[in-house]
C-alpha cells in the first residue's frame, strides 16, 4: 500500500470564511469574486418540516425553518398560485377540504435566545382561511385539531397567567369580508362548567385543574367555551366531541360528549353527561367506523387519589361500564395511565393492564407503632437505610445500567388485554412470560413477543424474541417460532405469519400449524446481499399483505415478489427487470393499508437505480406482472404523503444541488409541478456539483462514491480533499446535504472555499474492520488524484462514531491524509468491548461479537483481532496530525476512549488536540458547541490542507477556564 508524507508547505492560501459577527441576518457575505458559501449563509437556508395535503389534495402545508432563526408556515394551493404565511409558525394542520390553515406561533427566536425561561411568551395559534387569508389568533395555547369533516375547529388554552376571574379571551372571530362567512357580532355563548355541582372548595394541590377548551363552527364563526378541560377528542366523522373536566375542588369532574350539530344555535346538543363525585380519566378513544367511545373513570377517595377505577363505552347516546374491578384477573389492575385501542371495526376494544404492586395494600394499611425508639449510636438498620449500592450478579438477565435505563418503562409497561363489546367480555392476552403483545383488526389473533429469555444472552450475542399467536377469543397461544432475530408480519385476517430465518422467508398458517418455506429453491437470494456482520443476514422486508389474506408481497434485493399463502406459488411481479437493470423496487403503502391491499388494486413502487443513484416511481399490479414507468429523473425522489380523497401525491425532488421542494402529482403522474421555492437565494451560489466515481479496493473489489467539485471548479487545477464517509455514501450522489451546522462537515461550505469533497463507500471485512476500511479508502483517493482533481498533499480525512474509529485506524496504516478528524472514535477495542453504552444501558460487547465492529468472537476468543484493530496499540505508527472531539456525556462510546488515544499521542509527542465538549453527548447538541467544532474543524483542515496560519489553539492550547452561568447563557453569540 503506497504511503504518503503530508508536505509542509503548502501552494494554497486560506482566505478565512469563518469569522462571522452574526448568524440570522438576511445579509449575503459573499465578495463580488466569490460565489461559495459561508457559515452565515448555511445557516440562513431553510428545512421543510410536517408537510402535509389537504384530504381533497387542494392545498399543501409545511414549516420552513432555517438552521438558527425564525421559521414559518406555508401553505399553498395545488392549483393557481394561492399562498398563504404565518411568522414564527410551526406545527401546521390542513381542514379536511383544504378551506383552512391552522398552526401554533411561537415566541422570536430572538425572544427565546435573550428571555429568561419564564419571560417567553407562551405558544398562540393562528386559524387562517385559504380563500381570502382571514387570520383570527388565540393566545396561550396547549393543543388545537380540525373535526375530521372540517366543520370545527379546537383549541385547548394554557392556564391563565392570572386568576381565572381576570382572565378574558382577547380574540374575537375575525370580520369577514362580503361573501364569506359572518363573524359572530355578540359575545359568543359560553356553556356552564357543569350543572348540578356542588360550589367550589378550596383547591387541592394535589389536584390539576383543566383549562378552556374553545370550539369554533367554521360556517359561521360562532364560538363555544368549556372550562376545566382536562381532555378532549374528535370522533373520526366529526360528529361528536368529548371532553373529560377536571375541577379544582374535584366536583363537577366527569365526561361529557356533545353532538356537532352544524344547525345547532348558540349551544350545542349534551349526547352524555357522566358528572358526580366520579373523575374521567384524560384517557380516550374514539372507535374509527362506529359511534363507539371508551374512556376510564374512577372514584376519587381524596384528593388526587383515584380509586375503583373502571373501563365505560359511550355509544349512541348511551354510557355503561364494560370492565370494572371485580371482571378483572385476579393480581392485575386497570391503570390511569393507559392505551385505549379500537379495532377497525369498532366491536373490539384494546386496554392496557398491569401487576399490582406485591404488598402495597399491606404496607399501607400497617399501623405505625408511634413509640420512639431510644437513640443508638449504632442502629445498623438506620445506618443501612441511607446505603446506597447496587448488586451485580453474574446470572442478572439485564447488567445494571441497562435495569436502571429501562426500570420506568418496566414499571409503566401495559400488559396488553382485549374487550369483546357484543359480549362485555375481557379477555387477558399479554402476561410476564409473553409481555408484547400488539393490537390487530382481525377477529382471531395478535402476534406476541417475548424477548425475556435472551436478555443475559443479549449482552454479547444481540437481540432475539419468540413469537407466539394469541387467540383474542380465550387467550390461547400457538407456538410460531423461537429466537428470532429477523422481521416477522400477522397477515390482516390473522390466519397466516410470514418470518424471515437463516436466509429464508416461511409462511406459517394458524388453523394447521404448518409451515413452509417460501423461497428455498428460488434463483435469487432474500437475505441482505451486500451484508457484512458476523451474524445472520437480514431479510430486504415485507411488501404487504392482500387483504383476504391470500398472498404476501416479498422483496429481494431487487424485485418485487407475490406468494400465494395457498399454494406458497412465487410470482415476481416485476419480472427480473430490478435484479437485470439494477433497479431497486419497493412497494410503497402511502394509504397505510391496516387491512391489506385489495386484489386488483394498482401498486405504486419506488425505484432507487444502483448504477446511477437516480429514482423512479413505478406502476405495478397485484394480479399481473410487469411494471409501467410513471416518472424518472437523475434525482432522488422522496414520497411525502397523498391526499385521502383524491389520492393526489406529495412527493420532494432534489438533487446535490437541488433544494428537496415539495411537488404534487396526480396517481398516475400524468402531471407533476413544484409547488414550492423554499430557498431562491440558492440560486445565487455555486454549490459545486457531484459526480459518481468508481475504483476498486486494494482486494479487486468494485467500489463506487460521490465527488464534489469545488465552486469554480476548473480543469487541470488540483484541490484540497475533504474524505467524509461512513459505509455505502454513493447513493447521496442525488442528495442535497442537510443545510444545518453540526459536527458533520458542510458539503456546500467546503466546496465554496474551493475544497473537493470525496464520500467512498467502504465494504468491510469479519475479523478487520478498520483495515478493510483503509483498503477502500487509498485507492480512492488516489483514484481522485490519476482524475487530476486531487492535491495528493492536501488531503483531510474527517469520520464521526463508527467512521471516527475508522479514521483513527487509517492513520496508524498510512501517512496519506494530511490531517484527520475524528470524532467520537473508539481507539481501544479490549476496554470498549466490555463498556456500557450509557444511553440504553447495554453493554457494548454483542457489538463486537455480532454487529458494527464486526470481530465475530468475544475478546477471550481471539484477543489478537481486538488488539490488530485498535488504534491505540499502533499510536506510535501515527504521523499524521489529529484532531479528536467528545462529549463528556457521551451515551453510546464512552469518552474515555478518546482519552486513551489523545493519552497515547500525548505520550508520543505527536500532534493532537482533543476537544472535550461539557455536558454534550455522542453529538453535540448546543448551538455554541457545534458552531465552535465546526469553525475549529475548518480552521485545522485549512491549515494543513491550504497552508492557512495555525489556529492559536492548535498551537498553543487553551487554558482551562471555569464555566459561568454568563458564559452558559450566551449560546447566541459567534466566535
Amino acid at each position: 500500500m503506497p504511503l504518503r508524507r503530508p508536505s509542509s508547505a503548502l501552494p494554497i492560501v486560506l482566505v478565512w470564511l469563518g469569522a462571522v459577527a452574526g448568524l440570522v441576518t438576511g445579509a449575503r457575505v459573499l465578495s463580488a469574486a466569490e460565489a461559495g458559501m459561508t457559515w452565515r449563509d448555511l445557516v440562513g437556508v431553510r428545512q421543510v418540516f410536517d408537510e402535509g395535503i389537504s384530504d381533497d389534495g387542494s392545498w399543501i402545508a409545511f414549516e420552513a425553518r432555517p438552521d438558527r432563526g425564525d421559521g414559518e408556515v406555508i401553505a399553498r394551493a395545488t392549483r393557481g398560485s394561492g399562498e398563504i404565511h404565518v411568522p414564527r409558525g410551526q406545527e401546521p394542520q390542513l381542514s379536511s377540504d383544504g378551506s383552512w390553515l391552522a398552526a401554533k406561533v411561537i415566541a422570536s427566536f430572538e425572544a427565546r435566545e435573550t428571555l429568561e425561561k419564564d419571560e417567553i411568551p407562551d405558544p398562540a395559534a393562528a386559524l387562517v382561511r385559504t380563500r381570502d387569508g382571514e387570520r383570527t389568533d388565540f393566545e396561550r395555547v396547549r393543543s388545537f385539531a380540525f373535526s375530521a369533516d372540517g366543520a370545527w375547529f379546537a383549541v385547548h388554552r394554557l392556564a391563565p397567567e392570572s386568576t381565572p376571574e381576570d382572565s378574558t379571551i382577547v380574540e374575537e372571530v375575525s370580520s369577514r369580508p362580503e361573501g364569506g362567512a359572518a363573524a359572530p357580532a355578540e359575545e359568543p355563548a359560553v356553556e356552564p362548567a357543569a350543572e348540578g355541582t356542588t360550589p367550589a372548595g378550596e383547591p387541592s394541590a394535589e389536584r390539576e385543574a383543566g383549562t378552556r377548551l374553545e370550539l369554533v363552527r367554521l360556517a359561521d364563526g360562532a364560538r363555544f367555551s368549556f372550562e376545566e378541560v382536562a381532555d378532549w377528542a374528535f370522533d373520526p366523522t366529526g360528529r361528536w366531541l368529548a371532553i373529560v373536566r377536571a375541577t379544582e375542588d374535584g366536583a363537577g369532574n366527569g365526561l361529557r360528549v356533545h353532538t356537532l350539530d352544524p344547525e345547532a344555535g348558540d349551544t350545542l346538543p349534551v349526547a352524555s353527561d357522566v358528572a358526580a363525585a366520579a373523575t374521567a380519566i384524560p384517557v380516550l378513544a374514539w372507535a374509527e367506523e362506529l359511534p363507539r367511545l371508551a374512556y376510564l373513570r374512577g372514584d376519587e377517595a381524596e384528593p388526587g387519589k383515584i380509586e375503583n377505577l373502571t373501563l365505560r363505552l359511550f355509544s349512541e347516546g348511551t354510557d355503561r361500564e364494560v370492565v370494572g374491578p371485580d371482571d378483572l384477573p385476579p393480581g392485575w389492575i386497570l391503570p390511569e395511565k393507559n392505551d385505549l385501542q379500537f379495532s377497525l371495526d369498532g366491536r373490539r376494544l384494546f386496554v392496557g393492564l398491569r401487576p399490582a404492586a406485591a404488598g402495597a395494600d399491606a404496607a399501607a394499611e400497617a399501623a405505625p407503632d408511634s413509640t420512639p425508639e431510644p437513640f443508638d449510636v449504632f442502629d445498623v438498620d438506620a445506618i443501612l437505610a441511607e446505603r446506597g449500592v447496587d448488586v451485580w450478579h453474574w446470572r442478572d438477565p439485564r447488567i445494571k445500567t441497562h435495569e436502571k435505563a429501562t426500570w420506568k418503562e418496566r414499571q409503566e409497561h401495559l400488559f396488553r388485554a382485549v374487550v369483546h363489546l357484543d359480549e362485555d367480555r375481557l379477555v387477558r392476552l399479554a402476561s410476564e412470560d409473553l409481555p408484547d403483545v400488539p393490537t390487530a383488526d382481525n377477529p382471531r389473533y395478535v402476534l406476541g413477543s417475548d424477548d425475556t429469555p435472551y436478555l443475559r444472552e443479549q449482552t454479547w450475542d444481540g437481540f432475539y424474541r419468540d413469537l407466539r399467536l394469541v387467540d383474542l377469543r380465550d387467550g390461547s397461544r400457538i407456538e410460531v417460532v423461537d429466537r428470532l432475530q429477523d422481521e416477522a408480519s400477522l397477515s390482516p385476517g390473522g390466519r397466516f405469519v410470514v418470518y424471515f430465518v437463516s436466509g429464508d422467508w416461511w409462511l406459517f398458517e394458524a388453523a394447521t400449524g404448518e409451515r413452509r418455506n417460501l423461497t428455498t429453491g428460488l434463483e435469487v437470494s432474500f437475505a441482505d446481499e451486500d451484508f457484512d456482520y458476523p451474524r445472520e443476514p437480514s431479510s430486504y422486508g415485507v411488501g404487504g399483505w392482500a387483504s383476504d389474506d391470500s398472498a404476501v408481497l416479498l422483496h429481494d434485493k431487487y424485485d418485487v415478489w407475490r406468494f400465494d399463502t395457498a399454494t406458497a406459488k412465487a410470482v415476481c411481479l416485476t419480472e427480473g427487470r430490478g435484479r437485470a437493470e439494477a433497479i431497486q423496487y419497493r412497494v410503497t403503502d402511502l394509504d397505510e393499508h391496516p387491512d391489506g391491499f385489495e386484489p386488483g388494486e394498482p401498486l405504486l413502487l419506488t425505484g432507487f437505480s444502483e448504477r446511477t443513484k437516480s429514482s423512479s416511481f413505478w406502476r405495478g399490479a397485484w394480479e399481473k406482472t410487469g411494471v409501467r414507468l410513471l416518472r424518472k429523473a437523475d434525482k432522488f425522489f422522496r414520497l411525502r404523503g397523498r391526499a385521502r380523497d383524491d389520492g393526489r401525491i406529495l412527493y420532494s425532488e432534489e438533487r446535490y444541488d437541488e433544494f428537496p421542494d415539495l411537488w404534487v402529482a396526480d396517481p398516475e403522474f400524468r402531471k407533476s409541478s413544484r409547488r414550492t421555492d423554499v430557498n431562491p437565494r440558492l440560486r445565487d451560489f455555486d454549490l459545486g456539483r457531484a459526480e459518481l466515481v468508481q475504483w476498486k479496493s486494494d482486494d479487486g473489489v468494485d467500489l463506487q462514491g460521490v465527488l464534489v467539485y469545488p465552486a469554480g471548479y476548473q480543469r487541470g487545477r488540483r484541490y484540497p480533499v475533504l474524505v467524509y464517509y461512513y459505509r455505502f455514501f454513493s447513493q447521496r450522489l442525488h442528495r442535497f446535504n442537510e443545510p444545518v451546522i453540526n459536527h458533520r462537515p458542510s458539503f456546500y461550505v467546503y466546496a465554496g472555499d474551493g475544497y473537493a469533497v470525496f464520500l467512498p463507500d467502504i465494504r468491510f471485512e469479519v475479523g478487520r474492520p478498520g483495515l478493510a476500511a483503509v483498503k477502500c479508502l487509498v485507492p480512492g483517493v488516489q483514484k481522485l488524484v490519476e482524475m487530476g482533481v486531487a492535491d495528493p498533499d492536501a488531503v483531510a480525512l474527517h469520520g464521526h462514531s463508527w467512521s471516527g474509529y475508522q479514521t483513527a485506524f487509517a492513520i496508524t496504516q498510512t501517512d496519506l491524509f494530511a490531517c484527520a478528524v475524528a470524532g467520537a472514535p473508539v481507539s481501544n477495542m479490549t476496554s470498549a468491548y466490555g463498556g456500557i453504552r450509557y444511553g440504553s444501558g447495554l453493554s457494548r460487547q454483542f457489538q463486537y461479537e455480532r454487529t458494527q465492529s464486526r470481530l465475530g468472537a468475544s475478546l477471550f476468543e481471539r484477543r489478537d483481532l481486538y488488539i490488530e484493530n485498535s488504534p491505540v496499540f499502533y499510536a506510535e505508527r501515527i504521523h499524521t496530525p489529529l484532531l479528536l472531539m467528545f462529549g463528556d456525556e457521551d451515551e453510546a462510546v464512552p469518552w474515555t476512549q478518546g482519552i486513551e488515544l489523545y493519552m497515547a499521542m500525548r505520550r508520543l509527542d505527536r500532534p493532537a488536540v482533543f476537544l472535550q465538549y461539557r455536558g454534550e453527548g455522542h453529538h453535540p447538541k448546543k448551538y455554541a458547541n457545534k458552531l465552535d467544532y465546526s469553525m475549529r474543524m475548518k480552521a485545522f483542515i485549512d491549515h494543513f490542507c491550504k497552508g492557512a496560519p495555525a489556529p492559536e489553539w492548535w498551537e498553543q492550547g487553551e487554558a482551562y477556564s471555569a464555566p459561568s452561568e454568563e458564559q452558559g447563557s450566551q449560546t447566541g453569540e459567534s466566535p
